[in-house]
């Protein structure tokens, strides 16, 4: 007796099993890593006599953007693994071998001047001389931060001046710099210097609490870390910063984010490795 012959659908063969997924099984909101944070490393750490330059190997890099010295100079233990941010911080960096280092640079950003008007400089003698320098360097590709000045009346009255002066040429970054006890304080600074220049991103390459009290610092620093991490218009800050010993009183030693043996200090371990910083 002959089999009974099927429906045509099922002469067809099954299909194949479906491979299961390699991929791991993440959280359907995993945070993406923001790198915003360049480490401020003062030259005394490469110093070769009395620095501590194998302290960089000890840098958990996965949230530093980038790595500054307030130099023209590259410290040789940075080793490529986050791009460097030469300075032109003062007129001496805009000759001989320094001046080299930076028109040369292959790195992306530059900053220009250092608290200028504390040196002083005045903005106009400033103006000129980024058109001559710096806005040359824009046209080669190089983006430029305008002078980082103090967060004081006479700072922001220098930047306003200098920014007026350059406004055909302006920067590609608006530069500041925050000291105080108080992180409210401190976000409406940048807020307000940001609403007076909408158009730049904001670098700020000098922030720090000042006062004496550990936990006032670390609750400035766990507030303005958080904030400036999620707020879309901070490109990168910097905390003052690592070096063996403090450079002045201004800064509070809670503050510090090394220790004179090139250890690191329980505020430098948290801006290492949390995100967000609890």
């Amino acid at each position: 007796m002959a089999a009974p012959s099927l429906p045509p659908r099922a002469n067809k063969p099954p299909p194949p099993p479906v491979p299961r997924s390699t991929k791991p099984n993440l959280p359907k909101r995993f945070p993406a890593i923001k790198k915003k944070r360049c480490l401020l490393w003062d030259w005394t750490c490469t110093d070769e006599k009395n620095g501590v330059p194998w302290a960089m190997d000890k840098i958990d890099f996965q949230y530093v953007s980038s790595v500054c010295n307030w130099n023209a100079w590259t410290p040789p233990e940075l080793k490529d693994r986050v791009p460097f941010r030469p300075m032109v911080r003062t007129e001496g960096q805009l000759e001989g071998w320094e001046w080299t280092a930076i028109s040369e640079t292959k790195e992306p950003i530059i900053h220009f001047f250092n608290e200028p008007e504390r040196i002083p400089i005045a903005a106009e003698k400033a103006a000129d001389i980024w058109m001559e320098r710096m806005v040359p360097l824009q046209t080669k590709g190089k983006k430029v931060s305008s002078p980082g000045c103090a967060s004081d009346p006479g700072g922001e009255a220098w930047l306003d001046k200098f920014m007026s002066l350059t406004s055909s040429h302006p920067p590609d970054f608006l530069n500041l710099h925050y000291y105080g006890p108080d992180g409210n304080g401190a976000i409406a600074y940048l807020e307000k210097l940001h609403s007076k220049y909408p158009g730049l991103p904001v670098i700020v390459s000098e922030i720090a609490c000042i006062s004496r009290d550990i936990g006032q610092v670390h609750a400035f620093t766990k507030r303005l870390v958080n904030w400036m991490d999620e707020t879309d218009w901070i490109f990168e800050y910097a905390f003052f910063g690592c070096m063996p010993k403090p450079a002045d009183e201004f800064v509070s030693p809670q503050a510090q984010l090394m220790n004179e043996d090139g250890s690191f200090t329980a505020l430098m371990k948290k801006l290492m490795i949390e995100q967000p910083m609890t």
